[in-house]
């Protein structure tokens, strides 16, 4: 039979593998990139490659009063196909997450949001990056101008919500933040209205 809670002798801050060395390999505007040298679990020696992030991930999920979202379309470099993700970007270190997000999404879709609420705070791939994401839903919206990134060739498409979790459903939309986000949206929804 399955816990309903954690074991009593748990504790979250106990660390059962131990760093013997750390040494920087790489470094950019956007990552870094450390191998530790490490003694596992067991007690067995290996190495661990970390990836730290320059910023924060910062997804915003745009629903305006008909039940309408937004997608960004782009060809994404790392994965060599293209992709429809909710509007997102990078946000600055030690800058508050929505203000980032509210950048993020004037810069990607032109719209201005007079109410935002955080519903995600994730690790997007906690095994290889110590990256931090942060999810906001955006409400009561206003049209402005578009303003994307010289790094970007975007495409926005605005289309039911229940279409966008259609596309997660079906695979379509497979980016961590925008699954993640949108399904939490549609609960969060749901339960406004019920």
């Amino acid at each position: 039979m399955p816990h309903t809670q954690p074991p009593i002798d748990f504790d979250p801050h106990h660390n059962p593998w131990q760093t013997l060395s750390s040494e920087p390999k790489y470094q950019n505007p956007w990552i870094r990139v450390r191998e530790d040298q490490v003694l596992n679990p067991k007690g067995g020696a290996g190495i661990y490659g970390v990836v730290s992030m320059q910023n924060k991930a910062i997804a915003i999920i745009p629903v305006d009063s008909e039940g309408n979202t937004w997608l960004v379309g782009q060809y994404r470099y790392t994965l060599n196909e293209y992709s429809w993700e909710v509007p997102m970007g990078g946000g600055v270190m030690g800058v508050d997450p929505q203000e980032s997000a509210a950048r993020e999404l004037r810069e990607e879709t032109g719209l201005l949001a007079a109410r935002w609420t955080r519903i995600a705070r994730m690790h997007t791939s906690n095994s290889v990056t110590d990256e931090e994401g942060f999810v906001f839903l955006a409400e009561d919206l206003t049209q402005s101008e578009w303003e994307p990134e010289e790094t970007e060739d975007l495409r926005v498409w605005k289309l039911p919500l229940a279409q966008a979790i259609e596309l997660v459903m079906d695979d379509s939309i497979t980016d961590a933040l925008s699954v993640a986000g949108l399904l939490k949206v549609e609960k969060l929804l749901a339960g406004r209205v019920g």
